[in-house]
């Protein structure tokens, strides 16, 4: 965001790769009335010749007087070498920010972050249930569990998400999109969905084939696949015991550089990311219902805790209130 004189003049966010920075996008906003203002910048502006020009570059010839900028770029490409080269031409750097600000700035880069340390994504596990713990009822019957106004809530968290990955099992219960509205997938966000099917029984028409958008098929190392499609990458994994291998998928997918993976699924597959600590976050949709039932499934299945002390614990946690609904969410301690 750039400031002049108390007003907002320009603003901007990253683009998916190849696209445009934030601070790029705001630069040419604000044109003329760059010069002398402030900009405010989640990430240390970038100072390199990479997929896009270096910031640093773009905030010196613009003019621009102040930089307020809490964290340091973590890439060793940058690593203060941003907030170097603008100090050197008399550009002032604030990075005074609370507490509170700072989680939340690290919370904004949180994926690239832990892509660029692990080479894997930032694995948020999402799911809508009822108050007794449901995400569907007995015979199945899923939606819909929460408020339109949470449901368009996830709509805005997969637009923020690099991929969106569920199970064959929701494709073939629920024939969903899972896209990002408006626009679905062409909005390019999400840029990839991705299917779990290890026995390759994805349906040549099912609705997640029916876009633009680019599609990753995953299936076991030895799966008969029966159709191709221009948009549909088939990533094959080796199974275990307990099914395809998501240690593998994860280091697969940060090939595509995929930084951000939702995970939208049944309560084997969540369970599974738990019970192999691979998941970092856990956003949960509490509705005010009660569906109730001894086999109505819950979202995380898979082998749990034995006793309570080792029950999987949540830090950082936020709760907020969404229509007649209640999101929490917490980072995997």
């Amino acid at each position: 965001m750039i400031v002049q004189d108390g007003q907002i003049v320009g603003e901007g966010a990253t683009e998916p790769r190849p696209g445009k920075h934030a601070e790029a996008i705001a630069l040419d906003q604000a044109g003329d009335r760059a010069r002398g203002a402030t900009i405010y910048c989640t990430l240390e502006p970038h100072a390199f010749q990479g997929v896009a020009a270096p910031c640093t570059d773009l905030i010196i010839s613009a003019g621009i007087k102040k930089v307020v900028c809490p964290i340091e770029d973590p890439n060793p490409q940058v690593s203060g070498n941003g907030f170097r080269q603008l100090k050197a031409v008399g550009i002032e750097i604030d990075r005074s920010v609370s507490s509170g600000q700072l989680i939340k700035s690290n919370q904004m880069i949180e994926g690239f972050a832990h892509h660029l340390e692990n080479e894997t994504p930032f694995v948020t596990l999402k799911s809508a249930i009822s108050l007794d713990g449901k995400i569907a009822t007995r015979t199945g019957d899923s939606q819909w569990i929460t408020s339109e106004a949470s449901r368009e809530r996830v709509h805005e968290i997969r637009n923020e998400s690099d991929a969106i990955l569920t199970g064959i099992g929701t494709v073939l219960a629920d024939d969903p999109q899972i896209t990002a509205r408006p626009g679905g997938s062409k909005t390019g966000r999400p840029k990839y969905r991705i299917v779990l099917d290890s026995k390759a029984r994805l349906p040549e028409n099912a609705n997640i084939l029916d876009d633009s958008g680019e599609v990753i098929w995953v299936v076991g190392s030895r799966a008969n696949v029966s159709f191709e499609r221009s948009n549909v990458s088939v990533l094959r994994i080796d199974e275990t015991d307990d099914g395809l291998n998501l240690q593998q998928l994860l280091v697969d997918l940060g090939k595509f550089e995929i930084q951000n993976l939702l995970v939208e699924a049944g309560g084997k597959l969540g369970g599974s990311f738990l019970d192999q600590k691979l998941a970092q976050k856990v956003m949960l949709f509490i509705a005010p219902i009660i569906i109730g039932g001894e086999t109505a499934p819950g979202p995380f299945q898979g082998s749990g805790a034995a006793k309570l002390n080792d029950a999987l614990r949540l830090e950082t946690v936020s709760h907020e209130r969404i229509g007649s609904d209640i999101l929490i969410q917490g980072y995997v301690s």
